[in-house]
């Protein structure tokens, strides 16, 4: 098993909060940078969440 298996196992199940995560990681890097990398982190946080995506899309829905 290899180091994007686990990954992706450990993510399993818990896509919300890893996108939470996400979000404020870029909040704290644009308030480090005062804003100027702005752009380049928000395209960083929209790749990190399109690769979440990828890899829970065979993560079946929970029931509410």
């Amino acid at each position: 098993m290899g180091i994007f298996d686990r990954a992706k196992e450990a993510l399993s199940g818990h896509s919300e909060q890893v996108e939470a995560v996400i979000d404020r990681a870029g909040d704290f890097l644009d308030e480090k940078t005062e804003g100027k990398y702005a752009e380049q982190v928000d395209q960083g946080q929209q790749m990190a969440k399109e690769k979440l995506s990828d890899t829970t899309a065979d993560e079946p829905e929970r029931p509410a």
